[in-house]
């Protein structure tokens, strides 16, 4: 199986340390991983704005460069929604379905695909709580909104419960929308800073020293948000923590 290694252009820009520790966690797994060197963006923030055809180039390019591979793996949740579900401004050919249809979430591949077992490598002795972002729990599948199911479940809290030493905690509204949005929060900034406020006092009141999620997107809004009230608490990405990092 040879997998397409596609890092989002924003966390290729300000958290290319995401990057390296998924490369890094999927090869601890044997993975025949790869990276196209001439890989962009997926087209997200046009297609969020409304300008499809603006995406176009875009989306043909993402193709050219992932249509090789069997599956095509990403550390973004909502990168990943838009592969899959929206990448729909060029022709449907065989090679853009099968991109399509193939473009899996690290948290995903790891849960579904590969099925792990353990991080043996992995500790991380401090309280953390999940952040859920509305892409991957709701159009990945990640978990069951409460609201909708009864009882929560994260498939990324199940690969954390893995690791030594981690203390998860649970908030008060785990499948809440931290303000974020993409463009939602350049055209409601004001709605979007309260909601992202109120995301960090959720974890904040109920314990949590780290805020870990799969989207790095959601992660930069609220360590914006907690930087400008002076709250204690850090952010990570999931796959530097099953990768290995302590702090």
């Amino acid at each position: 199986m040879r997998i397409g290694l596609f890092v989002p252009c924003f966390i290729d820009a300000f958290y290319p340390g995401v990057g390296v520790a998924t490369l890094e966690l999927l090869e601890r797994f044997d993975c025949d991983v790869d990276y196209p060197f001439d890989q962009t963006c997926c087209g997200q923030p046009m297609v969020n704005s409304g300008c499809h055809d603006e995406a176009r180039a875009t989306e043909a390019l993402f193709v050219k460069n992932f249509a090789q591979y069997d599956l095509i793996v990403a550390p973004s949740g909502s990168c990943v929604h838009q592969i899959r579900d929206n990448l729909t401004a060029i022709e449907q050919t065989p090679e853009v379905k099968h991109v399509r249809e193939n473009t899996l979430e690290l948290v995903e591949f790891l849960h579904d695909v590969l099925k792990v077992e353990a991080f043996p490598w992995a500790r991380f002795e401090h309280r953390v709580g999940y952040h859920d972002s509305c892409n991957t729990l709701r159009n990945l599948g990640h978990g069951k909104p409460s609201e909708l199911h009864g009882e929560y479940f994260s498939k990324p809290r199940a690969l954390l419960e893995k690791v030594a030493g981690i203390e998860l905690v649970s908030i008060d509204r785990p499948d809440e929308c931290c303000g974020f949005g993409g463009t939602f929060s350049v055209t409601e900034p004001e709605v979007s800073t309260r909601m992202g406020q109120d995301k960090i006092a959720d974890h904040g009141r109920n314990g949590a020293e780290y805020i870990v999620s799969a989207d790095s997107s959601c992660l930069m809004h609220q360590s914006g948000c907690a930087a400008r009230i002076g709250a204690p608490i850090r952010f990570k990405h999931i796959a530097e923590i099953l990768n290995g990092a302590s702090q």
